[in-house]
């Protein structure tokens, strides 16, 4: 028997190099989901929202059944998250990884519409957690086998999120690499998600870039306004907007490292409406702008410099405003909607109306 065990387990992880790929993403938008507040609305009238929103992509960063079940026929889209403290534990324990997948993705299809599990969320490249790095590869194939198991890797995808930490050079954007401290690890993933058609998900923030570098960066630059923008000399390309840099800077990343063919999805971008005294650039008239061009842009349907027929893919982070995160107060201050489910700004989306006023509400083009 545990010679059989040891086979079936081999056989899983080759079966990894024929897998077929999986699309987690409809058409260019769709938005992050987070919960870190007890004042906002539920997830049956988050549902509703959305539906009315058409906003069909979504991302949380747990598996809450609570939201899963609001989402139970609702035809929305959703990527839900293994938080990046339970990595260690799927990574050494297959069978945990199998339970987790079953009780919390299997459990709840097809009804709900899982299209994919993010397995942590900008876990390479932060922190001071080095085993957590080295537990993420073993944890992405351990909860891929397990959805190969299940027989559900043909509707779920499997994917990580990174943030701008694992780059050691951005700038200019044909210039972009990986820090060798994280390449170790980060080889093998690109590897295994090269075989399972997974694209590179990246958490991309101008706000941040621009907040930290205020003097070099032109914050019309970072807002998809009018500016001279950037002139790439070494790959000839021009460069209107930061976001669009940043992307670019990522594929050349992927392509120093060997993986010329994989796509980048934005799975965060955002703009704060308000923030602390050193955040000057958080406000309500720039969240509206950075947010209201983004859905501009992406309605375009098209890619970047680097990669004009890549059509861009992007989840806005925020939902709505998180009253309890922690950290500076522009952290608090994402969201497209407010705690009550108002807007926080016109960008083109109504908001959570009375029944009375629900004929009313105008369909995006997004």
């Amino acid at each position: 028997m545990k010679v059989y065990c040891v086979l079936n387990r081999f056989l899983l992880v080759l079966s990894i190099f024929f897998a077929g790929n999986v699309q987690a993403f409809t058409g260019t938008y769709g938005i992050n989901y987070g919960r870190i507040a007890d004042n906002i609305p539920s997830p049956d009238d988050v549902a509703k929202l959305l539906r009315a929103e058409k906003i069909k992509n979504v991302r949380i960063f747990d598996a809450d059944h609570s939201v899963l079940k609001a989402f139970s026929g609702t035809g929305l889209e959703l990527v839900v998250g293994l938080p990046n403290g339970l990595i260690k534990d799927m990574s050494s324990n297959p069978d945990h990884a199998l339970t987790w997948v079953k009780e919390n993705v299997q459990a709840f299809l097809p009804e709900t519409h899982i299209r994919g599990i993010a397995v942590g969320n900008e876990v390479l490249g932060g922190g001071d957690d080095q085993s957590q790095w080295e537990a993420l590869v073993g944890a992405v194939k351990n909860i891929y086998n397990a959805t190969k198991t299940l027989q559900i890797d043909d509707v779920v995808q499997i994917s990580t999120a990174h943030s701008q930490g694992v780059f050691n050079n951005t700038y200019p954007p044909s210039s972009g690499n990986f820090k060798e401290s994280v390449m170790q690890y980060m080889k093998p993933l690109l590897e295994l998600f090269s075989q399972l058609g997974t694209p590179f998900c990246l958490n991309a923030y101008p706000f941040i870039a621009q907040k930290s570098n205020p003097s070099e960066i032109d914050i019309n630059y970072a807002l998809f306004q009018p500016n001279k923008g950037i002139y790439d000399q070494i790959a000839g390309l021009h460069y209107d907007n930061l976001l669009d840099a940043q992307i670019d800077a990522t594929y050349a990343a992927l392509e120093d490292a060997g993986f010329k063919k994989m796509e980048v999805i934005v799975t965060e971008t955002g703009w704060p409406s308000h923030g602390d005294e050193n955040e000057p650039a958080a406000t309500v008239t720039n969240a509206r702008t950075y947010n209201y061009n983004l859905r501009k842009r992406l309605a375009k349907k098209k890619g970047t410099p680097r990669r004009p027929k890549s059509v861009l893919k992007v989840y806005v982070f925020a939902l709505f405003n998180e009253y309890m995160k922690p950290g500076p107060t522009s952290e608090r201050n994402f969201g497209l909607f407010k705690a009550d489910g108002s807007i926080s700004y016109d960008i083109g989306f109504s908001g959570l109306k009375s029944s009375s006023a629900a004929s009313s509400i105008l369909p995006s083009k997004v």
